[in-house]
């Protein structure tokens, strides 16, 4: 298992640390472990789970310039730790903030950092819409990504908010991103982003997927309103607002 993940960030042309796999791997157990317990993932089938989890969240890293050196990373809806974890093993530059919203998650997301001795990681319990409001998380962050099942103007109001001028969002999306693309370019506007730009992301194992990361820089500072109270942004998205 070790050698199959680090076959595949070979192909995939990303420098990586000579624990990585090894660390992945002992992720992966736990992932595995816990999923037994709580609903964090679907399959957790090694063979499914290596390319559809963990090579999938590092795909992005290929992108030059999305995450500098010693960059400061917020995963926003971390879930079971993606995109946030595997990136933090493989980029120990990074700081990483992993937010979720429930506390289970929060618990398995703590051990996991606690067995791989993680410094580079802290874990947050919060809402998205509520932890944007805090002074120590608003609009701090060099990056902040997303790998959740939710419209780009949805996750433009969840993440922008964290991100400081001068900072990018990425969503990790799949072909959906066009059909959310005038709504998504409408929100990031309004909330301080500019123009969205798509970078395929290729995945060689995997050629007739058709991934892409989604992103914003962020032009000016956010509107103190938003992020809408918690719930808002998925019952009315701001790109569809007259």
């Amino acid at each position: 298992m070790k050698s199959a993940l680090s076959e595949r960030m070979e192909e995939l042309n990303i420098a990586f640390p000579s624990e990585a796999p090894g660390r992945l791997l002992v992720y992966h157990e736990l992932l595995c472990l816990w999923n037994k317990r709580m609903n964090l993932t679907g399959n957790t089938d090694f063979d499914t789970a290596l390319d559809r989890l963990y090579i999938d969240s590092l795909a992005p890293l290929t992108v030059e310039g999305l995450f500098p050196q010693g960059a400061i990373v917020i995963d926003v809806g971390s879930g079971a730790g993606f995109p946030g974890l595997p990136i933090a093993i493989v980029r120990p530059d990074l700081q990483l903030l992993l937010l979720d919203a429930l506390s289970k998650r929060i618990e398995f997301l703590s051990i996991v950092v606690e067995a791989l001795a993680l410094e580079n990681v802290v874990v947050r319990h919060s809402r998205a819409e509520d932890g944007a409001h805090d002074p120590a998380f608003r609009e701090i962050f060099d990056v902040a990504v997303a790998r959740a099942v939710a419209p780009l103007p949805v996750l433009c109001e969840l993440l922008l908010p964290f991100v400081r001028v001068g900072g990018i969002m990425a969503c990790y999306k799949g072909p959906s991103a066009m059909v959310e693309w005038k709504e998504g370019s409408r929100a990031a506007v309004a909330l301080g982003g500019g123009p969205l730009f798509s970078y395929p992301l290729n995945l060689p194992s995997q050629p007739s997927w058709r991934h892409c990361v989604v992103v914003s820089s962020k032009m000016e500072k956010t509107l103190c309103q938003f992020p809408r109270k918690a719930g808002t942004p998925y019952r009315k998205p701001l790109g569809y607002l007259s």
